[in-house]
């Protein structure tokens, strides 16, 4: 099974994304930062799953509507690159 490495910048997002929904509804920012891990936590065991990202090697999981992981699935491991708001201009 691959393991899972998230990268600084995908973790600074995800620390960014769910304190600002915090400060405006606690609730909806557990339920994401849950829904979050748990998409994460799935892909070692289907990293193929979701549709191929913008940038070439990579793919992207929609997690909400809103929220994209952004991954590569290599050999040995799953690396989260980014996590980002469907909004956000990527690359």
């Amino acid at each position: 099974m691959l393991t899972v490495r998230w990268s600084e910048e995908a973790t600074s997002d995800l620390i960014e994304i769910i304190d600002y929904i915090d400060q405006r509804n606690p609730i909806a920012a557990l339920s994401l930062h849950s829904e979050i891990l748990r998409t994460v936590e799935s892909l070692p065991a289907a990293p193929l799953i979701f549709k191929g990202g913008r940038v070439t090697g990579t793919r992207e999981a929609v997690v909400h509507p809103n929220y994209l992981v952004v991954y590569q699935a290599g050999v040995e491991f799953v690396d989260i690159l980014r996590i980002l708001h469907s909004r956000q201009e990527y690359p």
